[in-house]
């Protein structure tokens, strides 16, 4: 049994690497110190829950198995999780005996973000020139039904350290969307980072191109969007999103408002309130909050109701500065119970326009009428969204008539 990791060193790059501090396990407990050079650079990754100062920090939250949110965003949950269980578990490792600071380890350079970890457990570097997509959601799906491990390393080392519960891997794709790599390697000329993503077993067949639609959806409401595609294998249909925390090669820190605030996602215990007002104090502009406003309209409108805490994300730029991240994770969803996941001034079943005028009087936000209004025409151009992706029929009228009676209530 190898034995486990008590210290690993944190690196933040952007452009360059830089020594960010040092985390440690002792009985059980996590403890963090920043390096003396990162101090005076004054930047503040976490600023809630991990403030730049001196000193020993210990972990006193359980929320993230005794981590702070800052390194649990670096962490695979849902799908990544699976996939590095499994994997160790071919390596005859009980995936239980593993701490916190193992899994960082097993990450390594390949977080999600600007952070890594070292030293590094177990790297995959499985040479994949040729990846066909059709192929890796087979065994996507073949491994969450439990029939098979066929290719866990593979698509581990494809997009073993991402999020969420739907498969999906992190690749590099050509600008004519023809060719894909390997996403673990030095940039390609002419190719970007993006994600694809699989279908899970409870979703529908056609999740790919329902996203895709909501894609342009977002960008037709005046959302800030990454550039989407819908790639065709043989055998489907597969969504792709330019990833936003890489600029090129350069590497962009990102901090989700379930890291950021100790939320755990898995129970809706946020509200848009606490968002607008979390945006305001973290990047100090009231554009910014009016994106998190639209946002919250377009969730409303659209009928995305697994809003949570791990679906919304700020970026930090090199001088410090937080922005609202590109939109991610949005199409058709319910949330638990079939309400959203995060509420509207405490309303989470039936939220209306209501919810939404008094959410911006309070926040002092003066053209929230049009905001709606815009965000409205978009949804309501839903059908077409849906015929220029390849949904069914069937699927475009039943997303419809919800989409028609979210919108009667107003």
């Amino acid at each position: 049994m190898p034995k486990n990791i008590i210290r690993l060193i944190v690196f933040i790059t952007k452009t360059k690497t830089q020594k960010v501090g040092t985390l440690a396990i002792r009985d059980k407990k996590i403890y963090f110190e920043y390096d003396k050079a990162f101090l005076k650079t004054g930047i503040e990754l976490s600023p809630y829950k991990l403030p730049l100062k001196a000193g020993l920090f210990v972990c006193e939250d359980d929320t993230f198995e005794g981590l702070w949110g800052l390194f649990n965003d670096s962490l695979p949950d849902g799908w990544g999780r699976l996939l590095m269980d499994r994997h160790l578990m071919g390596l005859g490792v009980n995936p239980n005996s593993l701490t916190p600071l193992d899994r960082l380890a097993y990450v390594g350079q390949y977080a999600m973000g600007a952070l890594s970890y070292e030293p590094e457990k177990d790297t995959l570097d499985l040479g994949l020139d040729e990846i066909v997509l059709d192929d890796l959601a087979k065994s996507s799906e073949e491994i969450l039904e439990g029939s098979t491990d066929s290719m866990v390393d593979e698509l581990l080392a494809l997009g073993g350290s991402s999020g969420g519960a739907r498969p999906k891997v992190l690749v590099q794709l050509s600008s004519d969307h023809k060719e894909i790599v390997h996403g673990k390697q030095k940039l390609k000329e002419g190719f970007s980072h993006y994600m694809v993503k699989f279908a899970s077993s409870q979703d529908s067949r056609e999740i790919g191109a329902i996203e895709y639609a909501y894609s342009l959806m977002v960008k037709e409401a005046g959302l800030e969007m990454p550039c989407t595609v819908l790639l065709e294998g043989k055998k489907g249909k597969y969504f792709a999103v330019e990833r936003f925390d890489r600029v090129g090669d350069a590497k962009v820190h990102m901090h989700t408002v379930a890291g950021l605030t100790h939320s755990d996602f898995r129970f809706p215990t946020l509200d848009y309130d606490d968002l607008l007002r979390l945006t305001l104090h973290l990047t100090k502009s009231i554009v910014e909050v009016e994106k998190m406003f639209r946002l919250a309209c377009f969730n409303l409108f659209a009928h995305n109701r697994d809003d949570h805490a791990k679906n919304f994300s700020f970026l930090m730029d090199e001088s410090g500065e937080w922005r609202l991240s590109p939109m991610y994770d949005i199409t058709f969803s319910y949330g638990p119970g079939g309400e959203h996941s995060t509420m509207y001034l405490g309303e989470g079943k039936n939220p209306t326009k209501k919810n939404l005028l008094a959410l911006a009087t309070k926040h002092g936000l003066k053209n929230a009428m049009n905001t709606i209004d815009e965000v409205v025409s978009a949804v309501q151009k839903w059908k077409e969204f849906g015929r220029l992706a390849g949904v069914s029929r069937k699927n475009i009228e039943s997303i419809s008539q919800i989409h028609q009676k979210v919108l009667e209530n107003h």
